[in-house]
């Protein structure tokens, strides 16, 4: 395809992985909020009003009022000043408006370029359903925050855990739709990849898989305050296993109640995926062309995340140092989806 509409083509491809810049800095001022302890500040959903901060006095002194109804304020930050919950508002509060932002950033373009023709008609469900996921995020942040505004001091893991998921599907299918405008493949690596014999490298698309549900672990140890644990490596403070881990019944339920397990998941996770990341970025040096690029960036920011990780753990996972690792497994996950993508323009190189 070649001309203005190639060009046009192109465009959408860099406003989709702009939108999915977005969205990654979501995730990390998300988790960001999350270490400030921040998350609960704002105890109200308003999609359309919330936008506008307090702009007076009174309106501070009645946010503040608010907050002070909720657990986390009576039973650990009692006596919290006016200034020090402005410090945490406006963490939420920038987390919000970044949501609704990315609204914009995505629905305002879409009109454009589906008027243009850049986008067929074809296409346009697949775009409406990225925006109602992005909405169904929004939704679903607020049903996480709830879950600590009246018994718990904070959110529940098993929401916190449900919304980075959502925005981990949301970030992976702006990048794999960004691509294909992008680098739309040729018509003979059309026809492979739709052949019998072909279908990509499968083994791409379960690494996909297996960082996400690492990412899903990962939160799981964030929203039970586990990596201020057992912080020695490569022991668990001189085990293998952390000590009387199953205090609740049934007993399977302790993997995502009980810290110390939570923790000893997500290492185990983190192995495994070192494991398949190093196999896959060594084999796909012979491929060539993107799909060797694209499996030594994966396998080199795999490695990087389990060094930060295992830093993190030591350190007792100061601020700085937990969004890095939150960030770079934002990174991981997306040089992964972006290994598979090569992997099916290319499905008989690997096989």
């Amino acid at each position: 395809m070649t001309g203005p509409t190639a060009t046009l083509r192109r465009s959408v491809g860099i406003w989709l992985l702009a939108v999915a810049g977005l969205i990654a800095l979501m995730v990390v001022i998300g988790g960001l909020t999350r270490l400030t302890g921040s998350g609960l500040s704002i105890t109200e959903w308003k999609p359309v009003t919330g936008a506008i901060p307090p702009m007076s006095d009174a309106a501070w002194q009645s946010e503040f009022s608010k907050y002070q109804t909720i657990p986390q304020y009576q039973l650990e930050n009692r006596g919290m000043t006016l200034s020090d919950f402005k410090a945490i508002y406006w963490w939420e509060w920038s987390h919000r408006l970044l949501g609704r932002l990315i609204g914009f950033a995505f629905l305002v373009p879409f009109i454009f370029f589906a008027w243009r023709g850049a986008i067929a008609r074809a296409a346009w469900p697949r775009f409406v359903v990225l925006f109602l996921l992005g909405g169904l995020q929004g939704a679903v942040g607020w049903w996480m925050v709830a879950s600590g505004l009246e018994v718990r001091v904070s959110v529940s893991q098993y929401r916190l855990a449900i919304h980075l998921g959502v925005a981990i599907i949301l970030l992976g299918a702006m990048i794999w739709t960004a691509l294909e405008y992008i680098r739309r493949p040729p018509p003979e690596a059309l026809r492979a990849s739709t052949s019998p014999q072909g279908g990509g490298d499968w083994l791409s698309f379960v690494f996909v898989g297996m960082v996400y549900v690492q990412m899903l672990l990962g939160a799981l140890v964030a929203g039970l305050h586990a990596g201020l644990i057992y912080n020695t490596w490569p022991s668990m403070n001189g085990h293998v296993f952390p000590e009387n881990p199953f205090f609740e019944s049934p007993w399977w339920i302790n993997f995502f109640e009980d810290p110390g397990l939570a923790q000893f998941d997500h290492r185990i996770g983190a192995y495994i995926v070192a494991g398949v990341a190093i196999f896959i970025g060594v084999r796909a040096r012979r491929a060539g062309g993107m799909v060797k690029r694209s499996g030594a960036a994966l396998m080199h920011i795999t490695l990087l995340q389990i060094a930060l990780g295992i830093t993190t753990l030591l350190m007792q996972a100061p601020v700085a140092l937990s969004a890095l690792h939150q960030f770079t497994a934002v990174a991981l996950f997306s040089a992964a989806v972006w290994h598979a993508f090569e992997s099916a323009r290319a499905p008989t190189v690997l096989s």
